[in-house]
């Protein structure tokens, strides 16, 4: 049995994870730590997720060599503690986005900080199995995707190269903002609206750029809902249009392999995935305008985070990658 130790369970993402490894026929939950509320059971913390083990103070040392662990710090906050964790032997998924981009050079306009360990950047996978699981499966260190490029991505990948002008609309719901309370995810703030934010500038944009093979256009938006994401995805092919069903069967085909990408007749909603690891996917052509609406959605801090990390966890350890992920997380 693996164990698996996650730093930072007393986000959402965090104790989202640590409840699924506990809850997981072959992961052990090792040691699960928090920094201001060390010392506490997670189930008072979080009771939804009704995990009784403590709280501890980040201690690396607790980590042994072959152990699994899981870092779920805010961004620029987890790449020292991930190259601690790799030095003593540990495999590890970074949940924070601290891996995801490859070239250093980007942190400092993306993330605001000089990455202090640029050679990892090049070893690290990045974590989408629809995309990578081979290489996932025999890696040290994976960073776990954003739940953004997620969503967009699966929508997008199966027409990768060929599509231009790419434009990703998404709205999410505010627990993807983090457990930090803000004026921006106030509920007197967020309720009765919808707002765009960090329009050209959001720190995800080179995230899908890089695994999609193409700029885009990627505005998010903030919507009033606990948890859910939808990315509307909209592109123009660099050929002739595709029809409506060979569109559908090449997306079928490309997920044929992939157990939690579902390809849907009819543009999806929230509900339809909310607390599982499952995405759903819709490809919709307009054969006059010879443009392509594809539409994606996940919950954010499942499929977004903590699902998938566990999903990844499962490829590293040579598990089949729906071990523990096959129950809605209620």
């Amino acid at each position: 049995m693996s164990t698996v130790h996650v730093f930072g369970a007393a986000g959402f993402a965090g104790a989202q994870l640590a409840a699924l490894i506990d809850a997981h026929p072959t992961f052990r939950l090792g040691t699960i730590t928090a920094r201001g509320d060390a010392g506490r059971r997670l189930v008072e913390v979080m009771p939804e997720h009704r995990v009784a083990q403590e709280l501890e103070a980040p201690d690396a040392g607790r980590v042994a060599e072959g152990d699994f662990a899981a870092v779920c710090y805010p961004h620029a906050e987890a790449a020292e503690l991930v190259a601690e964790l790799l030095d003593r032997g540990a495999r590890v998924v970074d949940v924070s986005a601290d891996h995801r981009l490859r070239d250093p050079e980007l942190y400092p306009s993306v993330y605001g900080f000089e990455h202090p360990r640029p050679d990892l950047l090049q070893t690290a996978v990045y974590g989408l199995p629809e995309l990578h699981r081979e290489r996932i499966a025999d890696a040290d260190l994976v960073a776990n995707p954003g739940c953004y490029p997620t969503a967009a991505l699966l929508a997008l990948l199966p027409l990768a190269g060929l599509v231009d002008d790419v434009i990703v609309d998404a709205k999410s719901g505010v627990s993807g903002a983090g457990r930090a309370p803000t004026a921006a995810v106030h509920f007197s703030t967020v309720t009765e609206s919808v707002a765009p934010y960090k329009v050209f500038r959001h720190r995800h944009t080179p995230e899908i750029d890089q695994e999609l093979g193409a700029q885009v256009v990627f505005t998010p938006h903030l919507v009033p809902v606990d948890r859910g994401l939808l990315a509307s995805c909209y592109a123009r092919f660099r050929s002739e249009a595709h029809d409506g069903g060979r569109l559908n069967e090449l997306y079928r085909e490309f997920y044929s392999d992939h157990p939690f990408v579902e390809v849907v007749d009819d543009p999806p909603g929230m509900r339809a995935v909310q607390h599982t690891n499952y995405a759903q996917v819709c490809p919709l052509v307009d054969p006059e305008a010879g443009r392509l609406a594809a539409f994606g959605v996940i919950d954010n801090l499942m499929k977004g985070a903590a699902s998938q990390a566990v999903q990844n966890l499962n490829l590293m350890a040579g598990l089949p990658e729906t071990e523990g992920l096959l129950a809605s997380s209620r």
